[in-house]
């Protein structure tokens, strides 16, 4: 530490020591551009070496009074430059203010001034800038493995820069690729803009690159899918930064990560109003049922992030209520919050959660979700997602809540499988309950979210750690994808423009086919799909389709004017008919009568076409 501080001392010396010297270069530099580069006259001359110990004097002081030496040569840039413009100036003005009073100016030329001073700034800051481009340069041809940046825009710029300036850096800039032509042929910090994108396998090749960095952070998933599938051929390994939403505020080298799954299938960012959010949940109270769950827990954590009043989290898993309080309480130390282990089939403890907080708003995410295992789980699966609904909602109603938002699925459309039979049951209950009292319902429909439990994308994950091989049903079978925290926001921005009955359904953009999701995967770990991995197709499971839907063919689909939030107008609810035959199921659920359960099941949603009585 001790030889650290001595070398920064010495430096600085050395520093202020060449400044000094440039002051008499541009002082007689000065003199001699004055009188057109010939021998400086008498008495000029002797009246220029007699004041130039003040002007060595007053401009040092300057020097250290304006911070030359607290910046560095090697990262030398603009508001170095400035600052040495203002202490030149400065000290023009001191020394000329001084000669005047001494000797009124008296054969110190006044052109000598301004020629001093641009003089001296050209003096201070060409040293300066020669040295950090001498540096830049040689970093950037001798440290780290060659690096190809695909993306010559803000992010690619910022990557290079840090690049060039870290002495240990990793990776050596050599070249840029960037579909936009009209970049073709810029040079970003010495580095060119080569070519577009699908000419990165020639480049690598013909430059000796050892390594691909993406720096397309606001790239959308399929843009994304494209440039990872040209870097595969190459065989080299690749980088990128994260996505905008993302983004921290260090050096963007540092934030270089391996392309994950999300960045393939999820990266297309949401820009919503938080001040409408703010304005929307502000000073309210705020209840999640199923809160520790994937899409609960991380509404929760987006939720505790505004103003909120009081956050009630409601769950029956004990461990995921634990872990979410954990989590909130370390983040959100100031947060009024309620941990409920509570049931929402239990009518009283769903009553006296809300007799207790008296929330505002009620996301209801509580919901068995797994399809394969609710095929033979019919009793549970409509106890816990209709049964369970209608239970939360009829407390809503009862006790004055002012808004009810049910967390749908795509399954629930046309469905196939008990899971989404149930929760178009669900989607009827709430149908059913609108506009009965001052309570407002409101249905989220979407597809996917990436890493949610019991999804395909940690399933083949697991799979890829352990060997494989990796099960996919069916070469064809296509699912829709979104980031969890992405469909958390576009809930709550539904929940704050819904007005009541309606069913917005959010944009899961393009269906991915799941082999192309495996295949990816095994890449992105490092291994060779069908070499290194195999891919087993294993046949669809009882109750799964091959393509999903968001909306009924009844349903006509309208722009709310918001990105990746769309309204399903609802066909017309029969009342009568949902209360009896959620009437219905309920006393079959009550006796547990399997056979019954599903009968009730098939009669409420006529559209589900249930494999195991058509055969």
């Amino acid at each position: 530490m001790i030889r650290s501080h001595l070398y920064k001392l010495r430096s600085r010396t050395v520093i202020f020591l060449h400044d000094l010297l440039m002051v008499p270069l541009a002082w007689f530099g000065a003199y001699w551009l004055r009188f057109n580069l010939s021998e400086v006259p008498e008495p000029h001359l002797s009246v220029a070496i007699k004041w130039l110990p003040l002007v060595i004097l007053i401009q040092g002081a300057v020097f250290r009074l304006f911070g030359l030496y607290r910046g560095i040569w090697r990262f030398a840039s603009m508001p170095d430059l400035l600052r040495i413009a203002k202490a030149s100036a400065s000290g023009i003005v001191l020394i000329v203010a001084a000669l005047f009073f001494l000797e009124r100016l008296d054969a110190v030329p006044r052109s000598v001034i301004p020629l001093y001073t641009l003089l001296l700034v050209l003096f201070l800051s060409a040293p300066r800038a020669l040295y950090r481009m001498w540096k830049d340069r040689s970093v950037h041809l001798s440290n780290g493995r060659r690096a190809l940046i695909v993306g010559a825009g803000k992010a690619g710029e910022m990557l290079v820069r840090d690049l060039l300036r870290s002495t240990d850096s990793a990776f050596a800039p050599v070249a840029f690729v960037d579909d936009d032509p009209h970049k073709r042929g810029w040079e970003i910090h010495g580095v060119r803009v080569r070519s577009a994108c699908d000419r990165i396998p020639a480049l690598v090749e013909r430059l000796d690159i050892e390594v691909i960095l993406i720096a397309m952070p606001s790239a959308g998933d399929r843009e994304m899918r494209r440039i990872v599938e040209i870097c595969e051929i190459t065989g080299l390994p690749f980088l990128t930064l994260p996505s905008v939403r993302d983004m921290w505020s260090g050096p963007a080298s540092d934030a270089l990560r391996d392309v994950s799954i999300e960045d393939l299938l999820g990266r297309a960012p949401v820009q919503l109003d938080s001040g409408e959010l703010a304005g929307y949940l502000d000073g309210k109270c705020i209840m999640v049922t199923g809160g520790g769950g994937s899409i609960g827990s991380e509404l929760c954590k987006q939720i505790a992030g505004f103003s909120v009043r009081r956050l009630v989290i409601f769950d029956h898993s004990e461990f995921n209520l634990y872990r979410i309080e954990l989590d909130l309480r370390r983040r959100y130390p100031n947060l009024e919050m309620h941990a409920v282990l509570g049931d929402v089939t239990d009518a009283v403890a769903v009553k006296r959660a809300i007799d207790a907080y008296t929330p505002a708003v009620i996301f209801h995410a509580a919901a068995y979700k797994h399809v394969p295992l609710l095929q033979q789980q019919v009793r549970e699966a409509v106890f816990n997602n209709v049964i369970g609904t209608r239970t939360v909602a009829e407390a809503a109603v009862e006790r004055g809540v002012a808004e009810f938002v049910l967390i749908s699925t795509d399954k629930a459309v046309n469905p196939t499988n008990v899971m989404g039979a149930t929760k178009r049951a669900a989607e009827l209950v709430v149908q059913r309950f609108n506009g009965e009292a001052s309570t407002r319902f409101i249905t989220v429909r979407f597809g996917n979210v990436l890493d949610s439990a019991g999804s395909v994308v940690p399933l083949f994950r697991e799979q890829i750690r352990n060997g494989g091989p990796v099960t996919v049903t069916h070469p064809e079978v296509t699912r829709f994808f979104m980031t969890i925290p992405e469909a958390c926001q576009l809930i709550m921005k539904a929940a704050a423009t819904g007005q009541g009955g309606e069913v917005f359904v959010l944009d899961m953009g393009e269906p991915i086919r799941i082999g192309y999701l495996a295949e990816q995967m095994i890449r992105l770990s490092g291994k060779r799909p069908g070499e290194d991995i195999a891919i087993v197709y294993v046949g669809l499971r009882p109750g799964e389709k091959m393509h999903e839907e968001l909306f009924l063919g009844s349903e006509q689909l309208q722009p709310t004017g918001y990105a990746k939030l769309m309204l399903a107008q609802a066909t017309p609810c029969d009342r009568p008919r949902v209360v009896a035959g959620i009437a219905a199921m309920d006393t079959a659920c009550r006796s547990f009568d399997e056979a019954l359960v599903r009968c009730e099941l098939l009669a409420l949603v006529p559209e589900y076409r249930d494999s195991a009585t058509e055969s």
